[in-house]
């Protein structure tokens, strides 16, 4: 049972000691983002932006993630193509459609 619990925390502390991993690429073709890089100290959030039919990812620190960037925080998690507020109001609007129908 004490070998289970020194495997246990072995794991946990590799999985922490590792560093988030991000996509980074400045690319006009949005599933063009192949790149990875395991995030320097202080940067804790992957982050995408799309802005001039220029998708952009990479590592940011979490103070930076504000409109129109999209951050998260798990491996690879920035994978997505970023969606404009454009389909989160066809969205809202279709639901609330629904609702009078």
């Amino acid at each position: 049972m004490m070998k289970l619990y020194g495997v246990l925390v072995l794991f946990v502390t590799f999985s922490v000691a590792s560093g988030l991993r991000c996509y980074i690429c400045v690319t006009s073709d949005p599933n063009g983002c192949t790149n990875d890089l395991t995030c320097p100290d202080g940067l804790d959030r992957c982050a995408s932006v799309m802005m001039d039919g220029l998708v952009t990812k990479s590592c940011v620190p979490s103070a930076t993630c504000i409109d129109p960037m999209n951050c998260c925080d798990k491996d690879l998690c920035n994978s997505a193509v970023p969606t404009g507020p454009g389909v989160t109001l066809l969205l809202l609007s279709s639901a609330l459609m629904m609702l009078f129908i």
